[in-house]
């Protein structure tokens, strides 16, 4: 395994922003993965761990340190209980995530395909516990295996053991930088239902006769997720982005209220989606992307290089040569406008790097 020297780190991102690298290694096993930890320990150097860069802002002045870029392959399954119908696929961290996504939905296993579309790597989803279009993977996340950064070992994660939550785990809250993720091992239904549940697609499929296929579902989302400028498409400006950059605030039933009333006195009506936390308390999620456009921030918004895609307003996009400090600069205007307007803390999704 070698160890290379400022290497240009954007051209590894769907956003295309940030500086170099210091230190960059690829690894392709889990002994490359301990070498390369040996080398930032007797270097002294902080690690961050690359998977896809769909998920992620890197800073201008890049990284000082050492960047990983987990690139271990190869998918396996096999039946998990006969007569079940559930089959297991153990998937290794350095997969594409919608080429695993296509290569269930092949095998007509059902449970993941409301997901197609999304950019990045395996290893990535259950560390942000991935979600669109009424499927979350921590509803199908068997096992996760992961290797300690302090120890080197590697130790398996049950579902429950992951901490899973509205776009978190164990991996990125309590325990962010303690492990890398190696496989996942995801339990899917053989011949099962496709998960039918969000309007756009119920809308998609109104006319259609009988229920649609796993592969239809897919073709479906993906040309959902492309009409809204969250499928990466090259040569397409409106994608150039880090996906979602907002998360859909959940709030308590006051802030709820609170909200609701502030709504009514601009004449509006708040979408919210029934939720709940962990000690089963009633929540409602509200959409991001409605306090940012009812914010003054509407599709197609500039700033510098910087802009909200023209089809998506939680799409933040380089329209071209854009820096991470402008990326940042609109990300600031937004948070503060509609903190200001709805007494809402927006909370970004992408990794900060370097900053």
């Amino acid at each position: 395994m070698q160890i290379l020297e400022n290497i240009p780190l954007a051209p590894m991102t769907t956003l295309q922003v940030g500086g170099p690298a210091r230190f960059f290694c690829e690894a392709a096993s889990v002994d490359d993965i301990r070498e390369a930890l040996a080398f930032a320990q007797s270097h002294g150097l902080p690690l961050f761990i690359l998977g896809g860069g769909s998920n992620l802002v890197v800073a201008d002045a890049g990284v000082t340190g050492l960047v990983l870029r987990v690139s271990l392959r190869g998918i396996t399954d096999a039946p998990i209980v006969e007569g079940t119908g559930s089959r297991a696929f153990s998937v290794a961290s350095g997969e594409s995530w919608d080429d695993f996504v296509a290569y269930t939905v092949a095998r007509n296993c059902a449970g993941i395909e409301c997901l197609s579309g999304i950019p990045g790597s395996v290893g990535g989803t259950p560390v942000q516990n991935v979600g669109a279009y009424g499927q979350e993977v921590s509803q199908t996340i068997a096992e996760v295996e992961a290797l300690e950064i302090a120890s080197g070992t590697v130790h398996t994660f049950s579902n429950s053991d992951c901490g899973f939550g509205y776009r978190s785990s164990r991996f990125n809250t309590t325990e962010r930088g303690r492990w890398i993720i190696l496989r996942t091992t995801f339990a899917l239904i053989e011949g099962g239902a496709p998960r039918i549940a969000y309007r756009d697609l119920q809308q998609h499929f109104a006319n259609h006769s009988g229920q649609p296929s796993l592969v239809e579902v897919r073709d479906a989302v993906r040309s959902i997720r492309h009409s809204k400028a969250m499928l990466i498409v090259e040569g397409d400006d409106d994608c150039r982005s880090a996906g979602s950059f907002f998360k859909n605030p959940v709030l308590a039933l006051a802030a709820y209220t609170a909200i609701q009333q502030r709504a009514r006195e601009r004449g509006l009506e708040v979408p919210a989606y029934p939720s709940a936390d962990a000690q089963g308390q009633q929540q409602h999620k509200i959409p991001a992307a409605w306090l940012v456009e009812r914010s003054g921030f509407h599709k197609g918004f500039t700033l510098g290089r910087a802009g909200i895609s023209s089809r998506h307003a939680l799409a933040l996009v380089n329209r071209g040569g854009a820096t991470a400090a402008e990326i940042i600069a609109l990300k600031d205007a937004i948070q503060s406008a509609v903190e200001e307007q709805w007494q809402v803390k927006l909370e970004p999704e992408p990794v900060m790097l370097g900053f």
